[in-house]
């Protein structure tokens, strides 16, 4: 385990429901390959803040990654619902554009 996950885990315990800190974390498992780790902390992202808009993003990539290109559409399409519905025209472009480059 590296240094900053283990301590992004330690300030998780902490603060278990922090959204930045489930997503970094999600992100250092991610680096670190460990792409089930990642989902997870992904969807424990979502679960506290629907509209943290690369957090779908980045499950979609991870998907792709790990041959589950369906999966990665799945998630790349609620992520484009939420950013319209939240007006992040950023999130909305990089996530149509992950998207389209599936089809």
């Amino acid at each position: 385990m590296t240094a900053r996950l283990e301590q992004l885990r330690k300030l998780l315990e902490k603060s278990p429901s922090d959204a930045f800190l489930l997503y970094a974390t999600a992100l250092e498992l991610k680096k670190a390959g460990d792409s089930r780790g990642a989902l997870d902390h992904l969807a424990k992202t979502l679960a506290v803040d629907a509209d943290y808009m690369y957090a779908y993003y980045q499950q979609g990539q991870i998907l792709e990654s790990i041959g589950d290109p369906a999966a990665a559409i799945i998630a790349y399409d609620i992520g484009v619902s939420r950013a319209q519905k939240k007006g992040d025209q950023k999130a909305l472009g990089e996530l149509r554009g992950a998207r389209d480059m599936l089809e």
